[in-house]
Protein backbone atom coordinates (compact mmCIF):
# COMPACT_ATOMS: atom_id res chain seq x y z
CA UNK A 1 0.00 0.00 0.00
CA UNK A 2 0.97 3.40 -0.28
CA UNK A 3 2.52 5.69 2.42
CA UNK A 4 3.35 8.46 0.59
CA UNK A 5 6.03 10.35 2.20
CA UNK A 6 6.43 8.51 5.76
CA UNK A 7 9.88 7.74 6.27
CA UNK A 8 11.08 7.24 9.89
CA UNK A 9 14.33 7.20 9.57
CA UNK A 10 14.59 10.57 7.44
CA UNK A 11 15.62 13.56 8.93
CA UNK A 12 13.86 15.51 6.91
CA UNK A 13 10.42 13.49 7.85
CA UNK A 14 11.54 13.52 11.44
CA UNK A 15 11.93 17.57 11.50
CA UNK A 16 8.43 17.72 9.55
CA UNK A 17 6.38 14.84 9.47
CA UNK A 18 2.78 16.41 9.18
CA UNK A 19 2.47 16.87 5.23
CA UNK A 20 2.98 13.24 5.09
CA UNK A 21 0.39 12.33 7.78
CA UNK A 22 -1.66 14.59 6.08
CA UNK A 23 -1.32 12.32 2.82
CA UNK A 24 -1.89 9.13 4.68
CA UNK A 25 -5.25 9.99 6.56
CA UNK A 26 -6.64 11.55 3.22
CA UNK A 27 -5.18 8.38 0.87
CA UNK A 28 -4.14 5.50 3.13
CA UNK A 29 -5.31 6.02 6.60
CA UNK A 30 -4.91 2.15 7.66
CA UNK A 31 -1.53 1.23 5.31
CA UNK A 32 1.02 -1.73 5.89
CA UNK A 33 3.98 -0.42 5.91
CA UNK A 34 7.01 -3.12 4.91
CA UNK A 35 9.91 -1.69 6.64
CA UNK A 36 9.12 -2.15 9.92
CA UNK A 37 6.28 -4.97 9.19
CA UNK A 38 3.49 -2.91 11.32
CA UNK A 39 -0.13 -1.06 9.76
CA UNK A 40 -0.08 2.15 10.25
CA UNK A 41 -2.87 3.98 11.69
CA UNK A 42 -3.39 7.76 10.79
CA UNK A 43 -6.60 8.73 11.65
CA UNK A 44 -7.77 10.06 14.95
CA UNK A 45 -10.92 8.06 15.33
CA UNK A 46 -8.89 5.13 14.60
CA UNK A 47 -6.33 5.94 16.43
CA UNK A 48 -8.94 6.49 20.01
CA UNK A 49 -10.89 3.83 19.15
CA UNK A 50 -8.04 1.11 18.75
CA UNK A 51 -6.18 2.18 22.44
CA UNK A 52 -9.28 1.24 24.02
CA UNK A 53 -10.23 -2.07 21.92
CA UNK A 54 -9.25 -5.46 24.57
CA UNK A 55 -8.71 -7.57 20.86
CA UNK A 56 -5.59 -5.32 21.17
CA UNK A 57 -2.71 -5.58 23.64
CA UNK A 58 0.70 -4.10 24.64
CA UNK A 59 1.65 -7.93 24.53
CA UNK A 60 0.23 -11.37 23.33
CA UNK A 61 2.12 -13.26 26.03
CA UNK A 62 -0.61 -13.43 28.40
CA UNK A 63 -2.49 -15.89 25.57
CA UNK A 64 -0.13 -16.85 22.82
CA UNK A 65 3.27 -18.48 23.56
CA UNK A 66 5.63 -17.25 20.40
CA UNK A 67 5.36 -20.00 18.29
CA UNK A 68 1.59 -19.76 18.32
CA UNK A 69 1.29 -16.09 17.71
CA UNK A 70 4.11 -16.08 14.65
CA UNK A 71 6.94 -14.58 16.47
CA UNK A 72 10.16 -15.37 16.83
CA UNK A 73 11.40 -15.73 20.63
CA UNK A 74 13.44 -13.02 22.09
CA UNK A 75 16.90 -12.72 21.87
CA UNK A 76 18.83 -14.30 25.03
CA UNK A 77 21.65 -11.92 25.06
CA UNK A 78 18.46 -8.79 25.37
CA UNK A 79 16.97 -10.86 28.73
CA UNK A 80 17.62 -7.80 30.82
CA UNK A 81 16.04 -5.39 29.35
CA UNK A 82 13.17 -7.46 28.19
CA UNK A 83 12.76 -8.52 32.01
CA UNK A 84 12.78 -4.87 33.19
CA UNK A 85 10.35 -4.01 30.18
CA UNK A 86 7.52 -6.64 30.40
CA UNK A 87 7.29 -6.30 34.17
CA UNK A 88 6.59 -2.65 34.02
CA UNK A 89 2.51 -1.52 33.29
CA UNK A 90 3.24 0.49 29.89
CA UNK A 91 3.95 -3.80 28.70
CA UNK A 92 1.35 -5.82 30.58
CA UNK A 93 -2.15 -6.95 30.20
CA UNK A 94 -5.27 -8.43 32.44
CA UNK A 95 -4.93 -9.75 34.99
CA UNK A 96 -1.14 -8.43 35.89
CA UNK A 97 -1.75 -5.20 34.63
CA UNK A 98 -4.60 -4.86 36.85
CA UNK A 99 -3.40 -6.14 39.68
CA UNK A 100 -0.48 -3.45 39.30
CA UNK A 101 -1.78 -0.57 38.24
CA UNK A 102 -4.43 -0.97 41.68
CA UNK A 103 -1.34 -1.44 43.36
CA UNK A 104 0.56 1.63 42.34
CA UNK A 105 -2.21 3.66 42.34
CA UNK A 106 -2.30 3.39 45.61
CA UNK A 107 1.49 4.57 45.84
CA UNK A 108 0.85 6.97 43.39
CA UNK A 109 -2.22 9.12 44.78
CA UNK A 110 -3.03 12.50 43.19
CA UNK A 111 -2.18 13.55 47.04
CA UNK A 112 1.29 12.76 46.63
CA UNK A 113 1.75 14.65 43.31
CA UNK A 114 0.00 17.56 44.31
CA UNK A 115 2.33 17.88 47.81
CA UNK A 116 4.93 18.22 45.46
CA UNK A 117 3.42 21.58 44.10
CA UNK A 118 5.61 23.74 46.17
CA UNK A 119 8.59 21.78 45.22
CA UNK A 120 8.28 21.82 41.76
CA UNK A 121 7.61 25.12 41.63
CA UNK A 122 10.96 26.09 43.67
CA UNK A 123 12.90 23.94 41.45
CA UNK A 124 11.99 25.44 38.31
CA UNK A 125 12.33 29.05 39.42
CA UNK A 126 15.74 27.48 40.69
CA UNK A 127 16.64 26.40 36.98
CA UNK A 128 15.19 29.34 34.80
CA UNK A 129 17.18 31.86 37.74
CA UNK A 130 19.81 30.48 36.57
CA UNK A 131 19.32 30.56 32.75
CA UNK A 132 18.77 34.20 33.44
CA UNK A 133 21.87 34.68 35.07
CA UNK A 134 24.02 33.39 32.05
CA UNK A 135 22.18 35.43 29.75
CA UNK A 136 20.96 32.15 28.18
CA UNK A 137 21.96 29.01 27.16
CA UNK A 138 20.48 25.37 26.09
CA UNK A 139 16.88 25.32 27.04
CA UNK A 140 16.92 21.77 27.26
CA UNK A 141 20.18 21.02 29.17
CA UNK A 142 19.44 23.86 31.54
CA UNK A 143 15.55 23.63 32.02
CA UNK A 144 14.19 20.88 30.20
CA UNK A 145 15.39 18.22 31.06
CA UNK A 146 17.12 18.41 34.66
CA UNK A 147 13.38 19.06 35.90
CA UNK A 148 11.45 16.21 35.64
CA UNK A 149 14.59 14.10 36.22
CA UNK A 150 14.81 15.98 39.82
CA UNK A 151 11.40 15.70 40.29
CA UNK A 152 10.67 11.91 39.90
CA UNK A 153 14.46 11.33 41.63
CA UNK A 154 12.39 13.10 44.37
CA UNK A 155 9.29 11.16 44.44
CA UNK A 156 11.07 8.44 44.29
CA UNK A 157 14.43 9.31 46.83
CA UNK A 158 17.19 8.78 45.18
CA UNK A 159 19.76 10.64 46.89
CA UNK A 160 20.99 13.63 45.09
CA UNK A 161 24.78 12.14 44.74
CA UNK A 162 22.89 9.94 42.15
CA UNK A 163 20.76 11.42 40.35
CA UNK A 164 23.07 11.76 37.15
CA UNK A 165 23.04 8.47 36.96
CA UNK A 166 18.95 8.17 36.11
CA UNK A 167 18.79 10.11 32.56
CA UNK A 168 21.75 7.85 30.72
CA UNK A 169 20.10 4.90 31.77
CA UNK A 170 16.89 6.31 30.60
CA UNK A 171 18.15 7.57 26.97
CA UNK A 172 19.88 4.09 26.99
CA UNK A 173 16.96 2.05 27.42
CA UNK A 174 13.79 3.58 25.50
CA UNK A 175 16.81 3.74 22.88
CA UNK A 176 14.96 0.02 22.34
CA UNK A 177 11.22 1.91 21.43
CA UNK A 178 12.54 3.51 17.99
CA UNK A 179 11.85 1.30 15.21
CA UNK A 180 14.20 -2.02 14.07
CA UNK A 181 16.83 -0.96 16.73
CA UNK A 182 20.65 -1.90 16.04
CA UNK A 183 22.40 -4.58 17.66
CA UNK A 184 24.60 -1.98 19.03
CA UNK A 185 21.46 0.35 20.84
CA UNK A 186 20.34 -3.63 22.75
CA UNK A 187 23.73 -3.80 23.76
CA UNK A 188 23.39 0.07 25.35
CA UNK A 189 19.94 -0.95 26.57
CA UNK A 190 20.61 -4.20 28.74
CA UNK A 191 23.76 -3.00 29.89
CA UNK A 192 21.72 -0.11 31.49
CA UNK A 193 18.98 -2.34 32.85
CA UNK A 194 21.09 -4.53 34.53
CA UNK A 195 22.99 -1.55 36.14
CA UNK A 196 19.92 0.53 36.69
CA UNK A 197 17.90 -2.74 38.15
CA UNK A 198 20.79 -3.61 40.59
CA UNK A 199 20.77 0.08 41.58
CA UNK A 200 17.07 0.20 42.62
CA UNK A 201 17.09 -3.67 44.22
CA UNK A 202 19.37 -2.02 46.72
CA UNK A 203 17.92 0.94 46.86
CA UNK A 204 14.56 -1.23 47.69
CA UNK A 205 16.52 -3.72 50.33
CA UNK A 206 17.32 -0.07 52.27
CA UNK A 207 13.89 1.10 51.93
CA UNK A 208 11.89 -1.99 53.30
CA UNK A 209 14.66 -2.42 56.04
CA UNK A 210 14.27 1.55 56.91
CA UNK A 211 10.98 2.79 55.37
CA UNK A 212 10.87 6.95 54.15
CA UNK A 213 8.07 9.00 52.95
CA UNK A 214 8.96 8.26 49.35
CA UNK A 215 7.61 6.25 46.37
CA UNK A 216 10.12 3.38 46.42
CA UNK A 217 9.52 2.83 50.40
CA UNK A 218 5.45 2.89 49.55
CA UNK A 219 6.27 0.44 46.81
CA UNK A 220 8.08 -1.78 48.65
CA UNK A 221 5.39 -1.82 51.30
CA UNK A 222 2.12 -1.70 49.61
CA UNK A 223 -0.24 -3.95 50.13
CA UNK A 224 -3.77 -4.50 49.06
CA UNK A 225 -5.98 -8.15 50.62
CA UNK A 226 -2.49 -10.11 51.09
CA UNK A 227 -1.47 -9.03 47.61
CA UNK A 228 2.23 -6.86 47.02
CA UNK A 229 4.24 -5.74 44.12
CA UNK A 230 7.21 -8.46 43.76
CA UNK A 231 10.51 -6.79 43.64
CA UNK A 232 10.84 -7.20 39.83
CA UNK A 233 7.44 -5.39 39.85
CA UNK A 234 9.01 -2.38 42.24
CA UNK A 235 12.04 -2.20 39.88
CA UNK A 236 10.12 -2.20 36.87
CA UNK A 237 7.51 0.46 38.12
CA UNK A 238 10.55 2.88 39.13
CA UNK A 239 12.00 2.26 36.19
CA UNK A 240 8.93 2.81 33.87
CA UNK A 241 8.08 6.50 35.89
CA UNK A 242 11.33 7.61 35.33
CA UNK A 243 11.38 6.45 31.54
CA UNK A 244 8.24 7.85 30.79
CA UNK A 245 7.75 10.43 33.51
CA UNK A 246 10.49 12.40 31.80
CA UNK A 247 11.31 11.60 28.31
CA UNK A 248 7.27 13.54 26.83
CA UNK A 249 7.61 16.15 29.44
CA UNK A 250 11.98 17.00 28.27
CA UNK A 251 10.35 16.94 24.40
CA UNK A 252 6.85 18.99 25.52
CA UNK A 253 9.22 21.49 26.38
CA UNK A 254 11.75 21.68 23.79
CA UNK A 255 9.06 20.59 21.12
CA UNK A 256 6.79 23.17 22.77
CA UNK A 257 9.39 26.24 22.42
CA UNK A 258 10.16 25.84 19.26
CA UNK A 259 6.57 26.29 18.18
CA UNK A 260 5.83 29.23 20.01
CA UNK A 261 9.20 30.50 18.72
CA UNK A 262 7.56 30.03 15.16
CA UNK A 263 4.40 31.33 15.94
CA UNK A 264 5.27 35.15 17.59
CA UNK A 265 1.80 35.97 17.79
CA UNK A 266 0.55 32.98 19.79
CA UNK A 267 3.51 33.50 21.88
CA UNK A 268 3.08 37.33 22.64
CA UNK A 269 -0.28 36.12 23.10
CA UNK A 270 0.32 33.83 26.57
CA UNK A 271 2.69 36.12 27.34
CA UNK A 272 -0.16 38.60 28.07
CA UNK A 273 -2.61 36.20 29.73
CA UNK A 274 -0.13 33.74 31.25
CA UNK A 275 -2.53 32.66 34.04
CA UNK A 276 -5.50 32.55 32.11
CA UNK A 277 -4.06 30.74 29.05
CA UNK A 278 -1.39 28.62 30.71
CA UNK A 279 -3.57 25.32 31.08
CA UNK A 280 -4.93 25.38 27.91
CA UNK A 281 -1.78 26.26 26.30
CA UNK A 282 0.23 23.06 28.31
CA UNK A 283 -2.47 20.88 26.39
CA UNK A 284 -2.26 22.51 22.82
CA UNK A 285 1.26 22.63 22.97
CA UNK A 286 1.11 18.59 24.03
CA UNK A 287 -1.14 18.09 20.71
CA UNK A 288 0.77 20.32 18.29
CA UNK A 289 4.31 18.55 18.43
CA UNK A 290 3.66 15.68 19.93
CA UNK A 291 6.11 14.01 21.83
CA UNK A 292 5.77 10.20 21.38
CA UNK A 293 4.59 9.99 17.86
CA UNK A 294 3.88 6.60 16.96
CA UNK A 295 2.33 3.85 19.86
CA UNK A 296 2.49 0.36 18.93
CA UNK A 297 -0.43 -2.60 19.72
CA UNK A 298 -0.02 -6.29 18.87
CA UNK A 299 -3.11 -7.90 17.35
CA UNK A 300 -4.84 -10.48 19.40
CA UNK A 301 -7.66 -11.21 17.26
CA UNK A 302 -8.54 -10.28 13.55
CA UNK A 303 -9.73 -6.61 12.94
CA UNK A 304 -10.94 -4.25 10.51
CA UNK A 305 -9.79 -1.02 10.63
CA UNK A 306 -11.21 1.90 7.98
CA UNK A 307 -11.73 -1.16 5.56
CA UNK A 308 -8.75 -3.08 5.75
CA UNK A 309 -8.94 -7.07 7.72
CA UNK A 310 -5.66 -6.68 9.85
CA UNK A 311 -4.92 -10.51 11.03
CA UNK A 312 -4.13 -12.00 14.59
CA UNK A 313 -0.76 -11.89 14.84
CA UNK A 314 -0.06 -8.75 12.94
CA UNK A 315 1.45 -5.14 14.63
CA UNK A 316 -0.48 -2.04 14.52
CA UNK A 317 1.42 1.36 14.91
CA UNK A 318 -0.80 4.09 16.05
CA UNK A 319 0.44 7.67 15.00
CA UNK A 320 -0.58 9.75 17.74
CA UNK A 321 1.20 12.28 15.86
CA UNK A 322 -1.28 12.19 12.92
CA UNK A 323 -4.02 11.55 15.31
CA UNK A 324 -3.16 15.08 16.99
CA UNK A 325 -3.20 16.99 13.56
CA UNK A 326 -6.73 15.18 12.05
CA UNK A 327 -8.70 18.00 10.79
CA UNK A 328 -12.17 15.44 10.94
CA UNK A 329 -11.51 16.14 15.01
CA UNK A 330 -9.74 19.38 15.43
CA UNK A 331 -10.41 22.69 13.83
CA UNK A 332 -7.76 24.42 11.77
CA UNK A 333 -5.81 21.24 13.28
CA UNK A 334 -1.88 23.08 11.80
CA UNK A 335 -2.62 26.68 13.44
CA UNK A 336 -1.30 26.49 16.86
CA UNK A 337 -3.85 27.94 19.14
CA UNK A 338 -2.76 28.43 22.60
CA UNK A 339 -6.03 29.06 24.09
CA UNK A 340 -7.66 25.86 22.10
CA UNK A 341 -10.46 24.19 24.33
CA UNK A 342 -11.62 21.74 22.71
CA UNK A 343 -8.47 19.63 22.46
CA UNK A 344 -8.94 15.53 22.98
CA UNK A 345 -5.66 15.23 21.79
CA UNK A 346 -4.36 11.39 22.82
CA UNK A 347 -0.73 12.35 23.84
CA UNK A 348 -1.36 10.35 27.30
CA UNK A 349 -2.96 7.59 25.84
CA UNK A 350 -6.49 6.07 26.19
CA UNK A 351 -7.70 3.18 27.58
CA UNK A 352 -6.19 0.73 30.50
CA UNK A 353 -3.52 2.31 29.39
CA UNK A 354 -3.92 5.96 29.62
CA UNK A 355 -0.79 7.61 31.29
CA UNK A 356 -0.39 7.10 35.32
CA UNK A 357 1.95 10.06 35.22
CA UNK A 358 -0.13 12.86 33.31
CA UNK A 359 -0.90 14.61 36.65
CA UNK A 360 2.88 15.09 37.51
CA UNK A 361 3.29 15.67 33.44
CA UNK A 362 1.12 18.70 33.69
CA UNK A 363 2.38 19.91 37.02
CA UNK A 364 5.32 19.57 36.07
CA UNK A 365 4.60 21.29 32.30
CA UNK A 366 2.84 24.05 33.97
CA UNK A 367 5.24 25.23 36.25
CA UNK A 368 8.64 24.93 34.33
CA UNK A 369 6.64 26.71 31.21
CA UNK A 370 5.04 29.56 34.08
CA UNK A 371 8.19 30.17 35.07
CA UNK A 372 9.89 31.20 32.10
CA UNK A 373 6.81 32.97 30.82
CA UNK A 374 6.96 35.06 34.21
CA UNK A 375 9.81 35.36 34.37
CA UNK A 376 12.12 35.83 31.24
CA UNK A 377 9.48 37.60 28.99
CA UNK A 378 12.14 38.99 26.56
CA UNK A 379 13.32 34.80 26.08
CA UNK A 380 14.17 34.61 22.02
CA UNK A 381 15.75 32.17 19.74
CA UNK A 382 19.38 32.07 18.58
CA UNK A 383 19.02 30.15 16.41
CA UNK A 384 17.09 27.10 14.58
CA UNK A 385 17.55 23.77 16.11
CA UNK A 386 18.11 19.91 15.07
CA UNK A 387 15.87 17.51 15.58
CA UNK A 388 17.37 14.46 17.18
CA UNK A 389 17.33 11.13 14.93
CA UNK A 390 15.06 9.31 16.88
CA UNK A 391 11.54 9.41 15.83
CA UNK A 392 9.21 7.34 18.12
CA UNK A 393 10.38 9.70 20.85
CA UNK A 394 10.84 13.11 19.52
CA UNK A 395 12.56 15.75 20.47
CA UNK A 396 15.17 18.16 19.61
CA UNK A 397 19.01 17.89 20.44
CA UNK A 398 19.14 21.61 22.01
CA UNK A 399 17.35 24.71 21.56
CA UNK A 400 20.04 27.62 22.05
CA UNK A 401 17.82 30.92 23.54
CA UNK A 402 19.36 34.37 24.78
CA UNK A 403 17.38 35.63 28.03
Amino acid sequence: MATGGFDPWSAAFVAHPYDAYAELREKAPVSWYEPSGQWLVARHADVSALLRDRRLGRTYTHRFTHEEFGRPQPDPAHEPFHTLNDNGLLDLEAPDHTRIRRLVAKAFTPRRVESLRPTVARMADDLVTGLLADGGGDLIARVAEPLPVAVIAEMLGVPESDRHLLRPWSADITGMFELNPTEETAQRAVRASTEFSDYLRALIRERRADPGDDLISALALVADEGDVLSEQEVVSTCVLLLNAGHEATVNTTGNGWWALFRNPGELDRLRASVDELLPTAVEELMRYDTPLQMFERWVLEDIEVGGAVIPRGSEVALLFGSANRDPERFADPDRLDVGRTDNPHITFGAGIHFCLGAPLARLELNESYGALLRRAPGLRLVREPAWRPGYVIRGLEELLVEA
